[in-house]
């Protein structure tokens, strides 16, 4: 099958063979910044000229960030393990969408991105890998790495290295829902404090998201992994489970995701799987449903509309699209423009107040965050970021 719409991509009426043909060749190259056109060029560009340059970092280290790429560079790196909804499809298979990734970071935020798919899913063989690589790099965006092994990966990667470190797939996706629930909120007149949210999934964004919306102020919100509700009671949790049931639900809920969501005020969904309508319909008056499954959403918009006042999902044809690149240019080009050392949960909900801020004289049932393609999007969370690093001392510059 994959050989036959290989071999027919010449025919680009049809929107699978335009996408092969599309990525025919790979999405990106890379391209010299200075001319090489005669010796004198080929003098300054390399030898004999670059070693002045090479000498003059040996004896000041941080001069590589104004006389080499690093400064605004980034290593997108994978181990192709949760590669979208495809789950562990391995390094080779991820890079299609570590390249798109990287277009995505100079599109929107002008900051370079470098695809790496690592080759190896062993905790210390990716910490130790991404260390040996960080000199190249201002920065490393984690991408599709499968929890629980993303949260101990990124601390550690943290720990290590004194250049930001950001899991995407966790904080990103945390970033632009709480900019969202913070819209819908103000749209329908209530305060982030007086909502009680659900969260179906405790992966890496599930976890994620409570903890920043607990940091936003939400009134409550339980979380659900295939078992029920994330409880205190539960003896099979893992530790960064038992760390969010501490951190989260406070009404003490039990049970299964039917009985959490009975009088919620906002779903959110970032697991698959389907609510049936008559569980949606047990929520409260005026809902928030943020099903952001892809492509088919938890509860699909036709549904969510008949009991929410709010509805949003991870596709781009539908109103309200939850998605990445709102957050994660702007947050690197913030971040390196300052050269912080690391991105801390005030950068982090920095970013999604001016997200949200964008359009906040704008906001309607069906624009509670800006489309990916509004210009104003990536300047304004590259601000917010860059004044909070200064804020929280990581700032260098």
């Amino acid at each position: 099958m994959a050989a036959e719409i290989i071999s027919s991509t010449q025919d680009t009426d049809d929107p699978v063979d335009a996408v092969f043909a599309l990525h025919r060749g790979g999405k990106m190259e890379i391209r010299a910044t200075v001319p090489v056109r005669d010796a004198d060029d080929l003098s300054l560009a390399y030898t004999p000229g670059v070693a002045r340059v090479c000498t003059a970092i040996a004896e000041q280290p941080e001069l590589v960030n104004d006389y080499t790429w690093k400064s605004n560079t980034v290593a997108v790196v994978t181990d192709g393990t949760a590669v979208l909804g495809l789950g562990d499809i391995g390094p080779q298979a991820s890079l299609p969408v570590m390249e798109g990734k990287a277009i995505l970071f100079k599109q929107f935020g002008g900051v370079d991105a470098v695809p790496i798919a690592l080759a190896c899913t062993g905790v210390d063989e990716i910490v130790e890998t991404v260390v040996r690589l960080a000199p190249s790099f201002g920065g490393v965006n984690l991408e599709d790495i499968s929890a629980p092994r993303c949260f101990e990966i990124e601390r550690r990667l943290q720990e290590a290295l004194d250049i930001p470190v950001f899991h995407d797939d966790q904080h990103g996706t945390a970033i632009v829902t709480t900019a969202a629930l913070w819209n819908a909120a103000a749209v329908t007149g209530r305060e982030i404090g007086s909502l009680r949210a659900v969260i179906s999934g405790a992966g890496a964004a599930g976890i994620a998201i409570a903890k920043m919306l607990v940091a936003a102020g939400i009134g409550d919100v339980a979380v659900c992994d295939r078992k029920g509700v994330v409880h205190q009671g539960r003896e099979d949790l893992t530790d960064v489970k038992a760390e969010i049931a501490e951190q989260t639900n406070r009404s003490a809920l039990k049970g299964s995701l039917a009985d959490a969501l009975a009088g919620a005020d906002v779903f959110i969904g970032v697991s698959g799987g389907t609510v049936p309508e008559d569980v949606v319909a047990t929520m409260a008056e005026g809902a928030f449903i943020f099903a952001m499954a892809n492509p088919n959403p938890e509860i699909h918009p036709e549904v969510a509309h008949k009991y929410a006042a709010v509805v949003a999902t991870g596709r781009s044809d539908f109103p309200n699209q939850i998605n990445n690149v709102l957050a994660f240019p702007g947050i690197f080009a913030g971040a390196l423009q300052v050269r912080a050392s690391r991105i801390t949960e005030g950068m982090k909900l920095a970013a999604a107040k001016a997200l949200a801020g964008v359009v906040a004289d704008e906001l309607t049932p069906q624009k509670v965050i800006p489309s990916p393609f509004d210009e104003r999007v990536a300047p304004a969370v590259t601000k917010a970021v860059a004044e909070a690093a200064r804020a929280e001392g990581v700032a260098r510059i």
